[in-house]
């Protein structure tokens, strides 16, 4: 192949993802999204959660679960309001908790997904999202001040600006599988957050930094069912700020399988008490 020839394939196949990225940022609403990962936790400081996946045929069709409610954990301190890709600003009272750097709180909210990412040099057959190969150099930054704040880069390729980053090849089990959730997104806001997945948990109780994490078989499975071409979206909050945004956004109704799971989390840890 010569150069120009290499040059016009080259052209043409950032055609082709400037085109299907616009596709999706257009599906990128929960009125124009086909899927769905629904998240919700009994309460602002619970860690303990339930997962539900969602897909239709169209923007105008009826939502579909898919698959059961998986069990989750978010952050070691709960959820705060976060910053995603539909202000919540109307469902917020002056009390609720706001996400920031540090908090060890998950982001409540509705959020894109980004990038998968993993230990393996490509990722399996099948799967549709980009996927980035973490190495020993890939670094999130998580430092407010740079200005690659909450950015996952080759730590190898850049001059540093940043006092701190997360190592994500230092992260053991957790990040063998996970992908990006598009919390405080570029350009991001100083203090608000950053480094925000979804990845494989430690366990049931074992909260996170900020993240939401799951078994690995489910993280894998929900790496393979999605789309991006769906405009899927993340909406993760507590279970009764979610029945709101549920109703003023024509969101599924959470499964009744969810809300009792957590009420007898509740109830048992009452008791224990």
């Amino acid at each position: 192949m010569n150069l120009q020839t290499k040059i016009a394939a080259s052209s043409c196949l950032l055609t082709v993802v400037i085109a299907c990225s616009a596709f999706a940022q257009r599906r990128s609403t929960p009125s124009r999204a086909l899927q769905l990962i629904v998240v919700t936790t009994a309460d602002w400081n619970a860690v303990d959660g339930q997962l539900q996946r969602y897909q239709r045929t169209s923007s105008e069709g009826p939502w579909n679960a898919v698959g059961g409610p998986v069990s989750i954990v978010v952050g070691s301190h709960g959820m705060g309001w976060g910053i995603g890709t539909v202000p919540m600003t109307a469902m917020r009272s002056s009390d609720d908790p706001i996400k920031r750097e540090g908090d060890h709180k998950s982001p409540a909210g509705i959020f894109r997904l980004g990038e998968a990412f993993g230990y393996a040099a490509q990722e399996p057959e099948g799967w549709k999202t980009h996927y980035l190969p973490i190495t020993p150099s890939t670094q999130c930054v998580d430092d407010p001040q740079s200005r690659f704040y909450n950015r996952i880069l080759d730590g190898s390729a850049v001059t540093a600006d940043w006092k701190s980053a997360e190592h994500m090849r230092d992260a053991g089990e957790a990040y063998r599988w996970g992908i990006v959730i598009e919390h405080n997104p570029a350009p991001a806001q100083a203090q608000g957050g950053s480094c925000v997945f979804m990845h494989i948990w430690s366990g049931p109780g074992s909260g996170t930094e900020g993240c939401t994490a799951m078994a690995e078989p489910q993280v894998e499975s929900i790496l393979g069912w999605l789309y991006p071409q769906a405009g899927p979206l993340l909406v993760q909050m507590p279970l009764s700020q979610y029945r709101m945004a549920a109703r003023s956004l024509q969101l599924p109704a959470p499964p009744s399988a969810v809300g009792q799971s957590m009420s007898e989390t509740m109830s048992k840890r009452a008791h224990a008490r």
